[in-house]
């Protein structure tokens, strides 16, 4: 039943949010709703959906929930690669933005997946590695938006904050084919991911190649990842947002996690956009800032109440 509820709320969600905003006139109705609205709610239903199953991927190979694309530094690594092409290229080309920041994500993603296959490393010491390469790739942006001139850096910053503002639907398509691939690569390790999250020692007695599978999943997850950060800018914590929300409704079924965190992503992406552009009249608050607003007090409360436990290591 719950579930039920979960996904019939975030098909709602996306079928109705076109339809929310301010009225416009009869004569212009037609061009706002399909070239402005539904392109932008299916871009956030795409980005939704990605994001949140490579958070609960990412949660799953590391054992850890406080595991996302953005606290293990593949987000960051995006940007980096994106904002370069950004900057120095004087016309930006869509495609090679999104190829710099699946070079940039899969720059972090690769190193952190070694660290983690190395013999008896603590997750914590994994996690705290995407931390510090979060850090580090948070200044060379800033490097990069100094270097660039005035319009570059105003447009720069706006990218940085995560926007889904689309005109008609020339990036949506390809934004969908490459988070439905990411999407399907990351499940289709669903039976070594349910095994993780049990447990590193049940994994290995079930026969998965852990080391194996935390790398393909981060390979998919950054591919994912990178794409979503070329065409809408950094939109964080909703992998570790979608995952706790939908362990809060349908309790802590490994597999119902894993696939409902796809479909409530899209609904709760979606459900921000809305709230994004119509929130304060006239204006349009980016989608980011409000993730983030929402995420950062979950991830404190989140890490206040994880109760003190010995290290957690990885195994080879």
């Amino acid at each position: 039943m719950r579930v039920a509820v979960l996904v019939v709320v975030s098909l709602l969600a996306v079928v109705a949010a076109p339809f929310i905003g301010p009225s416009v006139d009869d004569a212009v109705w037609s061009f706002v709703l399909w070239e402005l609205r539904v392109p932008r709610v299916l871009m956030a239903a795409a980005v939704g959906a990605c994001l949140g199953t490579v958070g609960a991927a990412f949660q799953a190979i590391f054992g850890n929930p406080l595991a996302t694309p953005s606290t293990t530094g593949t987000t960051a690594g995006a940007m980096v690669g994106a904002l370069a092409a950004l900057v120095f290229m004087a016309t930006p080309n869509p495609s090679i933005v999104a190829i710099a920041a699946l070079i940039g994500a899969l720059a972090i993603a690769l190193p952190v997946a070694a660290l983690a296959s190395r013999g008896n490393r603590r997750i914590e010491d994994v996690l705290l590695a995407g931390v510090a390469m979060t850090l580090g790739a948070s200044a060379l942006t800033t490097g990069l938006q100094v270097q660039a001139d005035l319009a570059t850096t105003f447009r720069a910053v706006r990218w940085s904050m995560g926007s889904l503002t689309q005109v008609g639907y020339s990036g949506v398509g390809i934004v969908a084919v490459v988070c439905a691939v990411s999407i399907a690569g990351v499940l289709w390790h669903l039976r070594a991911l349910e095994a993780l999250i049990a447990g590193e020692a049940l994994a290995f007695s079930q026969g998965v190649d852990v080391t194996r599978v935390r790398t393909r999943v981060l390979v998919f997850g950054a591919l994912g990842v990178a794409v979503c950060v070329a065409w809408c800018g950094p939109i964080a914590f909703v992998g570790l947002v979608v995952p706790h929300l939908v362990r809060l409704g349908v309790g802590t079924s490994r597999r119902l996690v894993l696939t409902l965190s796809a479909v409530c992503g899209a609904g709760f992406l979606v459900l921000c956009d809305t709230v994004a552009r119509t929130v304060w009249a006239g204006r349009e608050l980016p989608v980011g800032v409000l993730t983030a607003a929402i995420g950062a007090p979950l991830l404190v409360a989140l890490v206040l109440r994880r109760p003190g436990r010995a290290s957690t290591r990885v195994s080879k």
